[in-house]
């Protein structure tokens, strides 16, 4: 077996937990096999034999479920886990040792010959159903939340999470971290935080009233209900016929 095929059998072995032998690997993992038949299609597409690379391209895309265009320049050690939904660019460039899930898109958004799909580093992990568009440059280390929106480039060790996707985290990790799952949240942190402020800013106003002898407004009783207002309003009249 080549030194390629073989690289991408010990990579499914080591990313997948489902795999139990080389064998079942090479036999049952769609993600394997998009990626070879992608290899032959490239070749096939760098010698210029474009309508018999997009016919393997095509057979893949039935077989697998994933739609690797046969221009798209994909380093070693790609892995793909399930394979269902992936669709990656013509003009996408991926790294060595990265990772992706089932309905990840690297997608352009121009209909112009030119570098229009993303651009992503070397040890990279893609979450289940994320989207990454445009001529984009995602860097090394990367860690993209699953059902992420990128549209912008993303500096390297970093952790990006959201529609649009927001960086949440830096790091100066190396190594391929597939908990892609373990993200924070922004939203609920920021929720947190004008929680804590809120709540140190009315300590502060009870203290500064106290030292001031300043007599605090007394709050409604949650018991005591508003006026309903008059009948009318309650109760509309309704036009006769």
């Amino acid at each position: 077996m080549p030194r390629p095929m073989k690289d991408d059998v010990k990579t499914v072995m080591e990313r997948d937990p489902a795999v139990k032998s080389p064998f079942e690997a090479s036999l049952l993992s769609p993600g394997l096999h998009a990626i070879r038949f992608y290899r032959i299609s490239h070749r096939l597409y760098e010698k210029g034999r474009f309508k018999t690379a997009r016919a393997v391209n095509y057979a893949s895309r039935v077989l697998t479920g994933a739609d690797i265009h046969p221009g798209a320049k994909i380093g070693r050690r790609f892995f793909i886990d399930h394979a269902t939904g992936v669709v990656i660019g013509e003009t996408s460039e991926i790294g060595d040792n990265v990772s992706i899930y089932q309905g990840v898109t690297l997608g352009g958004v121009s209909t112009e010959k030119k570098k229009r799909h993303p651009t992503i580093g070397n040890n990279v992990v893609i979450g289940a159903g994320a989207t990454i568009l445009g001529p984009v440059t995602v860097g090394d280390n990367v860690r993209v939340g699953a059902g992420s929106v990128v549209v912008k480039s993303v500096p390297p060790n970093s952790t990006v999470v959201g529609i649009p996707a927001k960086i949440v985290k830096r790091s100066g990790t190396t190594a391929i971290d597939l908990h892609h799952e373990e993200l924070p949240d922004p939203v609920v942190n920021a929720f947190v935080d004008l929680c804590h402020s809120l709540s140190e800013m009315e300590y502060r106003l009870e203290s500064i009233e106290s030292r001031l002898g300043i007599e605090a407004p007394r709050r409604i009783s949650p018991a005591k209900k508003p006026d309903d207002g008059p009948s009318e309003a309650r109760h509309p009249v309704e036009e006769n016929d």
